[in-house]
């Protein structure tokens, strides 16, 4: 997935598809020590679209929190 789709995504949906992410990760790491991975590099995809998910996450909770701010400060 590309970051500008993750961007237009729902905080729900982003959540949604961290945890799908994690769950498919977690699969990979097993597989991987009971066999071969057909595709070694797709562990690595996983992990990024985490870590995509978590800062874009992260990037929300900052915004929200600098608007609460604002809104505290012009009351």
């Amino acid at each position: 997935m590309r970051i500008n789709e993750l961007r237009e995504m729902s905080d729900e949906q982003l959540e949604l598809t961290a945890r799908e992410a994690m769950d498919q990760l977690f699969r990979l790491r097993v597989k991987s020590q009971t066999e071969k991975l057909e595709t070694p590099s797709e562990k690595r995809r996983c992990r990024r679209l985490i870590a995509r998910i978590r800062t874009i996450q992260t990037e929300r909770q900052r915004a929200q929190q600098r608007s609460g701010q604002t809104e505290q400060v012009a009351s």
